[in-house]
């Protein structure tokens, strides 16, 4: 591990992070960028946006994110996915490694080497629980997504937007304020918003892509996992669950059930919504949502996940009963 990676210096002041990560970035020859194991949108419309902005002004750039190395089909609108290299090719020991919306190092997979191993490591982030692991931490809990971030580094780079950085940042901002539906929308979110469509965004398609388009299949595995939906009155708690089964059956990718989450918490007496993912080794990938009276963060937290106070997840090995019992003894537990 290289000394700057060991030193997981943290920068508690993001105005000044961010002025390091500008000098930092422009004293580098080459930039390698890396975000988290199964990248939503937020995670590849921040690393893409800097990707072409930095091969724009003439800097060397890789781009990658960790096996699967699969990009969920709602995504192919965003500018730039043919230019991500696999894993595999991704360099060792980089001379300046960032990466996004990524909490802990462990969730870049097998490249969690390459950012031990960097010279040095931006970690441009907006979760509360992010670990600081980077060497300059442009950690921001207030804002909206970690495009946001994006959008400030660039300023202090002095890199302009164009139609594909706008495109990226916008898909960045909308699918992690939930189509601008979220608490962390703000007056900030739509200024942002209003610059980037003023690239003469594709708006429409974006937004049908991102959010309404889905399989035939995907609306009977729907149903089925509607059918099955439980709720808890003791503590406001709706709750689904999807298996590796349910997929096969369906023929449908586990990265389609992402926006489950947003149908199930849509229910008028639920306080804290829960979607169980069986992944293919059998764990649950476990997403929660909050009205805001129960921080779903903190019950992530205990789970060795994270996230935020609205929306966070974790992973477990339990039974979904185990795991849905424990969600609802630390909801009541926090009343």
């Amino acid at each position: 591990m290289s000394t700057a990676a060991a030193s997981g210096a943290n920068d508690g002041d993001v105005a000044s992070a961010l002025d390091r990560a500008a000098a930092a970035i422009r004293g580098a020859n080459s930039v390698a960028l890396a975000c988290h194991v199964s990248p939503d949108g937020d995670a590849l419309g921040s690393m893409l946006a800097l990707r072409w902005a930095l091969a724009a002004a003439g800097v060397h750039t890789v781009a990658s994110f960790p096996e699967p190395f699969v990009v969920a089909d709602h995504y192919r609108g965003l500018p730039g996915l043919d230019r991500l290299v696999p894993p595999a090719d991704f360099p060792t020991e980089p001379e300046l490694m960032v990466t996004f919306d990524c909490g802990s190092s462990a969730r870049l997979g097998e490249l969690e080497r390459a950012a031990k191993g960097a010279g040095e490591l931006i970690v441009i982030d907006h979760h509360l629980s992010n670990e600081r692991y980077g060497t300059i931490d442009v950690v921001d809990p207030a804002a909206a997504a970690s495009g946001v971030v994006v959008r400030r580094l660039l300023e202090r780079l002095d890199l302009p937007l164009d139609r594909e950085v706008a495109t990226c940042l916008y898909v960045a901002l909308v699918c992690d304020t939930g189509r601008f539906q979220y608490e962390a929308t703000d007056a900030s979110v739509f200024a942002l918003a209003a610059e980037l469509a003023a690239f003469d965004l594709p708006i429409a398609t974006l937004s049908r892509q991102l959010f309404e388009e889905h399989s035939f299949a995907y609306l009977k595995l729907l149903a089925e996992a509607l059918g099955r939906v439980e709720m808890r009155n003791e503590c406001g708690l709706i709750w689904t669950a999807v298996t590796q089964d349910d997929l096969r059956r369906h023929g449908v990718a586990y990265d389609e059930v992402e926006g489950l989450i947003d149908v199930v918490r849509r229910a008028r007496e639920a306080e804290v919504a829960c979607v169980l993912k069986e992944a293919a080794d059998g764990a649950w990938r476990v997403s929660l949502r909050s009205l805001g009276a129960v921080d779903v963060c903190r019950i992530a937290e205990e789970h060795g996940g994270g996230g935020h106070r609205f929306a966070a997840g974790f992973t477990s090995d339990e039974t979904a009963d185990a795991v849905i019992g424990s969600i609802a003894a630390a909801i009541a537990g926090s009343r």
